[in-house]
């Protein structure tokens, strides 16, 4: 299975993310964006699009935002952590001491220490650990969504990215919206070696996508550029231009609320957690993913300075996990609302991102 890559709106979390790293990392930002040659403005338009005509619907103004490539990010904040790889939790168990956690993996490898903290994803097994299967799972949504890759002659790239040097949006009256977005300008004179990522998403039931699980990514294909035929550009030259085998990958649409009654968990006296996805999975179409997560991070290495110092351990964590419940949960919220209102014609302008774009929730 080959290891997919994307890249991710960074923005109002950027100045928590520049007090996580040394300065001298934070001054390689421009590296690991999707178009290290691309400037990031102090300011920045999203341009929202209809989706039949191309007419501009809205440009709403934010920034500094950077568009970070996932892999490059991971990257950069790897650096100098032992990092395991091939590791798959199992369980979690506590010491009767309550002094420390211990972490089992399924190749029968343990790991002991005095804090464990669940970063792993959407479907998340330390939630499962804490919650049980039932609470822990995944809400499933009626959308989904088909991501594809692809690079494009010289004059096709220059065409599509004429539209804007990094990403726009479109919402369609046939209750569809569309994204797209620059992933990869290493070779800034090269406009063939570009890779461009995008997608369109739609209403589909819960039924119709288990009947549709099986499906091959040249099925997927096939269906979005069914899709596209009533869109503008660049979403139909693109769909038109890329090939049937293009990489692409299926999404439906999920989240999980930790706001919801039944799922505060218990963190064993401060000895485990969970930050970004894990506790907090979002839908995508308003970008706010990865500021919460950077935002975690921070919040939870303020409270660790101060159990460091001496703060109780137990207390400390369960004030970060509080903040986290409000601010993340309410996002998870807003975020699920705001994709059932890009898909609803009559209602798109309601919706937050046509409302405020990306800037973060008061």
């Amino acid at each position: 299975m080959r290891e997919r890559d994307w890249n991710m709106g960074l923005h109002w979390g950027a100045p928590v993310l520049k007090s996580l790293m040394p300065d001298e990392w934070w001054s390689r930002i421009q590296s690991i964006q999707a178009d290290p040659h691309e400037p990031t403005k102090e300011v920045d338009t999203l341009n929202f699009l209809k989706g039949d005509t191309g007419e501009t619907m809205l440009q709403s103004s934010f920034g500094p935002f950077y568009r970070l490539r996932r892999s490059k990010l991971r990257s950069l904040l790897s650096q100098d952590l032992d990092v395991r790889y091939n590791k798959h939790l199992s369980d979690v168990t506590y010491a009767e001491n309550k002094e420390s956690v211990t972490a089992h993996f399924s190749d029968g490898t343990s790991v002991t220490g005095r804090l464990l903290v669940g970063a792993d994803g959407a479907r998340s097994t330390t939630r499962r650990c804490l919650l049980g299967p039932e609470l822990s799972a995944v809400n499933r949504l009626p959308y989904a969504a088909t991501f594809v890759q692809s690079k494009f002659a010289s004059n096709q790239a220059l065409f599509l990215r004429s539209f804007h040097p990094l990403f726009l949006t479109s919402a369609h009256p046939d209750n569809k919206f569309g994204f797209f977005a620059l992933q990869d300008a290493e070779e800034a004179g090269d406009p063939s070696s570009w890779t461009f990522i995008w997608y369109i998403s739609w209403a589909t039931s819960i039924e119709e996508q288990d009947a549709t699980a099986d499906w091959t990514d040249a099925q997927r294909l096939a269906q979005q550029k069914e899709l596209s035929k009533s869109f503008c550009d660049p979403w139909k030259s693109a769909f038109e231009w890329c090939p049937d085998d293009a990489p692409c990958y299926y999404a439906s649409l999920t989240d999980w609320d930790p706001g919801l009654e039944g799922h505060r968990w218990d963190n064993h006296n401060g000895l485990i957690t969970m930050v970004g996805d894990a506790v907090h999975p979002m839908t995508y179409q308003r970008g706010q993913g990865l500021n919460h997560s950077i935002t975690d991070a921070g919040k939870l290495r303020d409270a660790l300075i101060k159990i460091k110092e001496g703060g109780d351990r137990k207390a400390l964590i369960t004030y970060f996990e509080d903040e986290m419940i409000v601010r993340g949960g309410g996002e998870v919220r807003e975020s699920t609302a705001n994709t059932t209102l890009l898909h609803d014609w009559e209602k798109v302008k309601l919706s937050p991102l046509y409302t405020r774009g990306m800037h973060k929730k008061e």
